[in-house]
């Protein structure tokens, strides 16, 4: 089969569609036949060198994919050869073929397009373990999304305003928080032009947001903590910005505020699976409802990883990028 190759630590030149051995499918896995994959800013860590793929994964990148089963290990009951479904992987997305535990895949939600499935599971499973799962974002509360324009961003307006949730973003254009608007955002902060902690307070009458979702990680430390109102949660899926910070733990007593951080990647197939089934439960018949829609800016062939790896960092985008094999 095809799959990107990362030939060295690098820019995205380094990415070089070659031949490769099909994946081995386990007792437990099914082979998928990929229609489609998305990119993920995990993806550009790991070309970088900076992210390891867990032991046993694809060296190739890739964290999601949608596509037709083309085989199935002797112990999986629950798909059969010919299926149309998505998947949350551990790698090799970016490929024609890709083997993934049973319980990582999902069917294709009713009136979504097997290609744009392809941009559902990595965020629609970061965002229900992370603010809903752990942090227990509850209807009538209210939600910060930094980055609200990305794939996680745009997602998370969307499932949080069917929920009931006020939701506040920032952005860094204008054009993005228009796209953030549209979506259901009810606050949206430049954080170029405007303090979205003095904005956030002004909003909220002074008592801040109940939950935050963040990718920068430390520049925004302090002012997240400072944005939180009473039992406030910050919940931390990136470091964007950087990991290391100095910051002022008085508030956390004060407020008694919650600070967590978690990634999908390293979790146990059990613990993914868990996650899976409560996304099949939860979050696919709002999809199929068309409460919540694929956002997808542009797709690429497999040969042109580089350049897709070229617009995600590039930040122009809105919404998730495909890649078709």
């Amino acid at each position: 089969m095809r799959a990107v190759v990362i030939t060295s630590r690098g820019g995205p030149e380094v990415l070089q569609v070659q031949d490769v051995e099909d994946p081995v499918v386990g007792d437990d896995e099914v082979l998928i036949k990929v229609e489609a994959t998305a990119l993920n800013r995990a993806d550009t860590v790991q070309r970088k060198g900076l992210y390891t793929p867990p032991k046993g994964a694809s060296p190739y990148p890739g964290l999601e994919c949608s596509g037709t089963v083309l085989t199935v290990g002797k112990s999986v009951a629950l798909w059969k050869v010919g299926d149309q479904v998505c998947a949350l992987l551990s790698g090799g997305g970016y490929a024609e073929k890709v083997a993934v535990p049973a319980g990582q895949v999902l069917p294709i939600p009713e009136g979504v397009s097997l290609r744009d499935a392809a941009s559902f599971p990595e965020v629609a499973c970061t965002v229900w373990s992370t603010i809903f799962m752990t942090s227990q974002l509850s209807p009538g509360e209210t939600l910060l999304v930094h980055g609200g324009s990305s794939g996680i961003g745009t997602f998370a307006i969307q499932i949080a305003k069917h929920l009931g949730i006020r939701v506040f973003v920032t952005a860094g254009s204008e054009e993005k928080l228009a796209a953030c608007k549209n979506l259901g955002a009810d606050v949206c902060i430049n954080y170029k032009t405007e303090d979205f902690v003095a904005r956030v307070k002004e909003e909220t009458g002074g008592k801040g947001v109940d939950v935050i979702l963040d990718n920068v990680g430390g520049p925004y430390l302090q002012k997240n903590l400072d944005s939180l109102g009473m039992d406030g949660r910050l919940f931390i899926i990136g470091f964007m910005g950087g990991a290391a910070t100095e910051v002022n733990l008085s508030c956390l007593l004060a407020r008694r505020l919650t600070v967590q951080a978690a990634g999908l990647r390293n979790r146990s197939l059990e613990n993914k699976a868990k996650i899976v089934a409560e996304v099949k439960k939860h979050v696919w018949p709002t999809i199929a409802a068309g409460k919540v829609k694929p956002i997808v800016y542009k797709a690429f062939p497999l040969s042109e990883a580089a350049e897709a790896h070229r617009l995600m960092e590039g930040s122009s985008h809105v919404g998730k990028i495909l890649l078709i094999p």
